[in-house]
Parts: structure tokens; C-alpha cells; sequence
């Protein structure tokens, strides 16, 4: 009598951890879109003189659609990983290796093939985000053209950087033996330190269109507060962001002669001045208190001990059986090792949130500091308002997932401290 093999040990332990965190998350955004629907009739009282019954219900309906398509996306994730496991890896290989002879460039195109697929499973989810969700609640300013179009170049641009990088990865394990995870890590330091640059010279302008921020009494004005603040060179810049969205938002980016404001053009247009000025006066606090740099040695740091890590398992000859994995090369281990890394993934992540929303009242205490809690306040309110965010967000939820504190929590601590 036959008896089947047993499953892989691994492949039933990352099946189960990747389904009791996708349960976890299930449960999770179930507990949100209820808390939501239970107070989207009464707006809190720090909010009911700027946002009306209506606008809270709305953002509540916002928030339970987007959370709905998140659940439903959650699912088919687990289920493609699933599929993935059981069957993908060893098929994809499969049919690469009968087309091509071992070579790096067949480990390059498996890994480019496995993240083209990955993509275009994506892409339903993403359309209907965009023109169903969005556009229902009128945010969506994007064209089905504009959209293909950003689509595709985001894919050119992402096959032209990685390829490369994938070469030499490939290169590095073949030839360096036990230390290529080393200098990969510095390599990606590296790329890591560089990234901002190249993202504002000649990424991010395939996208947008970014222009000097006028003369005038805003640019003035957060000229004014950037030299307050002892910032010399951080160039003022405005960003189309209306093409897509009418989203409002603001970030700081780069270092040295690369640093930038930018301000979504939807802010400048729906913001008064000194509102304006709160939110850059927030961006900068990040930048006064390291946080971009503390950001990266964290991300150097932990990439150091995840890499370490797979340096140790891509050697190990147990490893790709242990998923059930019948081929041998280096693009199914650095796979494998991933899929390790997604059990340890999610507490990571739990703590970089926490890291997050530590940064965020230190960044909105400096704002008080420089632009007035009164003004920063008053910001946090029209960016809740008109993003539709919502005020009543299940604390759990908003624990596990947020990487900002809930608008009311900030606003709370930002009256208590201009108070004392």
C-alpha cells in the first residue's frame, strides 16, 4: 500500500502562521467597520464644530468600503501564497528550466517572473480601489489612461533598477561564498543612502509635476519658519498631486543639497496659510528630531540581521525541501528565506508602527513649538475632514495597524501640552 509523503515541515508552518495572521487581520478590520458604523451619528466633540453629521457619516462609509476591499484582498493573498507554496514555486521553475540552462539569468528571470505575476494579481484590486472606492466618494482624479500609463512606467522603471541589482545579488552568492550576504548589505546601505536623491531627480518627476513654489505670502512664510527652524537648504516645491487625487498632504525628502519640501497643490488650494505652515513645521520636526536618520540606521540594523540570517539558511540543504521545493538555485532559497522572514515579519512591524507613532507626537509638539497647537490643530481637523478620515477608529485596529495616532489622540495631547 502507498502512502503518501507527509506535507514539508516549513510549508504547514508558514501555511498556518500566514492564515492566523490573516484571520487576525480579518477579525480585526471586522471590529473596525463595526466600531466605525457604531459612532458614525455622533461626531466627537473636539471635531463637531468643523466637520457636520453628514461629513462624519461619510468618512465613515469611506473607511468601511476601503476596509471591505481590504478584507476581501487579505483572502485572496493567503489563498494565492497558498497556491504559491503548494504548487507555484516548483512549476514556475519548472517551465524556466526547460526553456533555459542553468544561469543567472534564469534566477533573475524567476525572480522577475514570480514579481510579475504578483503584480498583475494585484491589479484588480487596485482598479477597483481606485475607480470604484475612490471615485465613488469623489477623490479619484485619474484617468483609465493615466492610470495604465503610470502603471506601466512604474513596472519599466522597477524592471530597470532591479534587474541589475538582481544580476549582482545572484552574482555575489555564486561567487562570495559565505560573506555575500555582507557585502550585499553594504551594497544596499549604499542604495538606501543614495535612494532619496535618485527618487527626486529622476523617479518621482516621471509622475508629477513638481515647480518651485511661488512668490508669495506662503512661500514667505515657510521660508521664514524653515530659518527658524536652521534649515538653509531645503528647497520649496509644489506637486501636481490634483491630476490623481484630491488627497492633501505634505513630506520632507533628501539630504544636503537634495532636501525638498513638497506640498500636494490639493493642500496649498484648500488650506489657509498658517495651517501650511503647521504641517511643514511637522515635517521639519521629523527632521529635527533624526528621524529620517534614526529610520535609516533602524533599517540598516535590521536588514544587517535579516540578511545574516539568510546568509546562514541559503546554505543550509535541508532548506528547500523543508518547503517542499523539488529544484536547487539560489532564487528559490532567497525565496524560501523570505517566506521565513514572513513569520517574524508582522512583530516588526508591530514595532516599527509603535517607533512611528512616537515620532508622530514628537514631530506635531515641535509644530506646536514653532507654528501654534492652535494652527496645528486646526490642520489635523481640515486634512481629516477633507481625506475623510475617520475620528472613531476601532483601538485595537488602530493599534496593530496605524502607523499614526488616531487624529483625536493627537489633537487631545497637542490641547493638553499647549495647556501646561
Amino acid at each position: 500500500m502507498h502512502v503518501p509523503p507527509l506535507p514539508a515541515p516549513l510549508l504547514i508552518i508558514v501555511l498556518l502562521a500566514s492564515l492566523a495572521e490573516t484571520l487576525l487581520s480579518l477579525w480585526l478590520s471586522r471590529r473596525q467597520i463595526a466600531h466605525v458604523r457604531a459612532h458614525c451619528e455622533q461626531v466627537p466633540a473636539d471635531f463637531a464644530h468643523a466637520i457636520t453629521v453628514e461629513q462624519h457619516r461619510r468618512a465613515a462609509e469611506y473607511t468601511v468600503a476601503r476596509e471591505r476591499l481590504a478584507m476581501v484582498r487579505q483572502v485572496w493573498q493567503w489563498l494565492v501564497g497558498a497556491a504559491w507554496l503548494l504548487v507555484g514555486f516548483d512549476l514556475l521553475y519548472g517551465l524556466l528550466a526547460a526553456a533555459t540552462p542553468p544561469s543567472l539569468g534564469r534566477s533573475v528571470g524567476f525572480v522577475l517572473a514570480y514579481a510579475a505575476i504578483g503584480a498583475l494579481l494585484a491589479l484588480p484590486f487596485s482598479l477597483y480601489g481606485t475607480f470604484v472606492v475612490e471615485q465613488g466618494f469623489g477623490f479619484n482624479r485619474t484617468t483609465p489612461a493615466l492610470y495604465a500609463r503610470d502603471r506601466l512606467r512604474g513596472w519599466g522603471i522597477g524592471l530597470l533598477l532591479a534587474t541589475p541589482l538582481l544580476f549582482v545579488a545572484f552574482w555575489l552568492i555564486a561567487r562570495v561564498a559565505g560573506l555575500w550576504w555582507l557585502y550585499g548589505w553594504l551594497g544596499l546601505v549604499v542604495l538606501m543612502l543614495g535612494a532619496p536623491a535618485v527618487y527626486v531627480r529622476l523617479i518621482a518627476p516621471r509622475f508629477n509635476r513638481f515647480t518651485p513654489l511661488p512668490e508669495g505670502e506662503l512661500r514667505q512664510g515657510i521660508t521664514a519658519l524653515v530659518r527658524e527652524c536652521g534649515f538653509r537648504a531645503a528647497a520649496l516645491f509644489t506637486m501636481d498631486a490634483s491630476r490623481r487625487s484630491s488627497h492633501g498632504n505634505a513630506y520632507f525628502i533628501g539630504f544636503g543639497r537634495n532636501k525638498r519640501i513638497v506640498l500636494f497643490d490639493t493642500l496649498i488650494d484648500g488650506s489657509p496659510i498658517e495651517e501650511v505652515r503647521a504641517i511643514v513645521a511637522h515635517e521639519l520636526g521629523h527632521f529635527r528630531h533624526g528621524h529620517i536618520l534614526q529610520g535609516l540606521l533602524r533599517s540598516a540594523v535590521v536588514l544587517f540581521v535579516v540578511l545574516a540570517g539568510f546568509g546562514w539558511l541559503a546554505h543550509q540543504p535541508w532548506l528547500l525541501p523543508a518547503f517542499g521545493i523539488q529544484h536547487r538555485d539560489a532564487a528559490l532559497s532567497l525565496v524560501a528565506c523570505l517566506l521565513c522572514w514572513s513569520l517574524v515579519g508582522p512583530l516588526a512591524s508591530l514595532l516599527g508602527n509603535w517607533i512611528s507613532r512616537r515620532h508622530e507626537f514628537q514631530a506635531d509638539a515641535f509644530a506646536r513649538s514653532r507654528a501654534g497647537a492652535g494652527p496645528m490643530i486646526a490642520a489635523l481637523v481640515r486634512l481629516s475632514r477633507d481625506n475623510a478620515s475617520t475620528l472613531t477608529p476601532d483601538p485595537l485596529y488602530a493599534l496593530y495597524h496605524y502607523s499614526h495616532p488616531p487624529v483625536p489622540v493627537r489633537v487631545a495631547r497637542l490641547r493638553a501640552e499647549a495647556a501646561t
